[in-house]
């Protein structure tokens, strides 16, 4: 089984700040890591992969410096690695950026293809379904195990709201995966070692033209744009009340809420 992974190279939230003038990420200085969905979704295909065999293949588009994260997938045990980076593809929103990767893993070939739910730095959950419809594929969104794997099909847990599906899907197909997964291994000694003595291919924009709506990648070619980045407030501390009978604690709750006017 051909097995594709698409992973994304992201800052380290814990340490993003926003620019307060642009409102924009500060990425200079700030370390970048494999997306955790992503990540779980290369221990899947490697769990595939040592029950039926084949290949798995990571795949990212980004600039240059992303061919960190592939090298740390190929560590883990992926057999091989696509960069996907082109100036013409920079600024992509989700729909620009799923048909370039579509097209990447058109020109790749697959017989399954796994990506993350969603990236920590967008959160949009947009990039992994939008692939598969412009690949004409069957998917399963936010899968939290694989149950059966066999060469022409999947059994896979589906989450869901507050239950889940059992979902028998045909390859080729997409699944999207959510940290439930897997548990990613570590890398190895001699897979960092043998990481670095592979090719990390790189497939441009001349390799993938012709599949490409060519008015719909990079930012000119982008639907939507990002008006603000910013993180969450922090909450004040709140207010405890101590030594109270349970009569005074509710009318004391009950005045709080009368002055923020809640009630």
């Amino acid at each position: 089984m051909k097995i594709l992974v698409c992973i994304k190279q992201v800052p380290d939230t814990v340490e993003v700040k926003i620019d307060p003038k642009t409102g924009t990420l500060i990425r200079d200085g700030v370390p970048s890591i494999i997306n955790h969905d992503d990540k779980t979704g290369i221990e899947a295909a490697l769990r595939i992969k040592e029950q039926l065999g084949g290949t798995v293949t990571v795949v990212s588009m980004g600039p240059p410096q992303a061919d960190v994260a592939l090298r740390e997938a190929l560590a883990m045990g992926c057999d091989d690695a696509y960069l996907v980076s082109a100036r013409e593809f920079g600024g992509s929103d989700t729909y620009a950026t799923s048909g370039i990767i579509a097209a990447a893993l058109k020109h790749i070939g697959y017989d399954l293809i796994i990506t993350g739910r969603q990236a920590i730095d967008g959160d949009t959950a947009q990039v992994g379904p939008q692939i598969a419809e412009k690949l004409h594929l069957a998917q399963v969104s936010y899968v939290e195990e694989v149950v059966e794997a066999a060469e022409d099909h999947v059994v896979v847990k589906r989450q869901f709201e507050d239950g889940y599906h059992i979902v028998k899907v045909k390859t080729p197909c997409l699944l999207t995966a959510i940290a439930e997964l897997a548990e990613p291994r570590y890398m190895s000694i001699g897979g960092v070692f043998d990481a670095y003595q592979k090719e990390i291919k790189v497939l441009g924009f001349e390799d993938l033209k012709d599949d490409l709506e060519l008015d719909m990648i990079g930012l000119k070619g982008s639907p939507t744009n990002v008006f603000k980045s910013f993180t969450k407030e922090v909450k004040g501390a709140g207010t405890i009340l101590n030594g109270l009978t349970p009569e005074e604690a509710v009318d004391a709750i009950v005045k709080k809420l009368e002055e923020k006017f809640i009630i």
